[in-house]
């Protein structure tokens, strides 16, 4: 500091006053003495840069309201950090707290067999709806809702508008054209 230059007690007034430039004279004046502090009490550089920044955050939002005592506002910056890189470690030390009381999920069970049988469903239901759609429509229509869907056969003659013993016959008819397919089954729910 020259004699030209000011102390920090006037730059800080000036902060306080709104000079975002007096601020900025105070931070290249006590960054690095206030970084190398908070590593020093988190013994990380990137949780240090991480402190430096909500250290000057935080006095930036105070300038209007502390009025130094001496000087230097670095043993008051230096507080600052102190409670900054402290709360922080309280903040993690809660959290990791917290995290073991939350129960163990346990063996999460591989899903890749689910998958494949999922793409083979639809690979096989792709070539049975092949099948199904050289079908005579109302031999579709009762296969449909009594094979795939588990409707009674009552259920489906009313929903159709026909005997019970028609929707038989259907359903009969169908399984037997598709009979050289394995794949009726295809797409019952799992």
């Amino acid at each position: 500091m020259t004699t030209e230059d000011p102390d920090d007690r006037a730059l800080w007034a000036q902060a306080a006053g709104g000079s975002a430039h007096a601020f900025g004279v105070l931070f290249d004046r006590h960054a690095r003495a206030v970084y190398n502090h908070c590593f020093r009490l988190s013994a990380s550089w990137a949780a240090a840069e991480d402190h430096l920044q909500a250290t000057f955050l935080m006095a930036w939002r105070k300038r209007d309201q502390v009025r130094l005592e001496r000087e230097s506002a670095l043993p008051w910056l230096l507080t600052v950090a102190t409670n900054v890189v402290r709360n922080e470690r309280r903040s993690l030390t809660r959290w990791l707290r917290l995290t073991t009381r939350v129960p163990d999920a346990g063996h999460v069970p591989d899903h890749a067999d689910q998958v494949a049988d999922r793409v083979d469903d639809q690979r096989r239901m792709a070539e049975l709806l092949k099948a199904v759609e050289r079908l005579p429509r109302n031999e579709r229509e009762a296969l449909a809702l009594c094979v795939w869907s588990g409707v009674s056969y009552a259920d489906a003659a009313a929903v159709l508008g026909i005997t019970e013993g028609s929707v038989r016959a259907r359903v009969s008819k169908a399984k037997s054209r598709l009979k050289n397919s394995d794949l009726v089954t295809v797409g019952e729910d799992r």
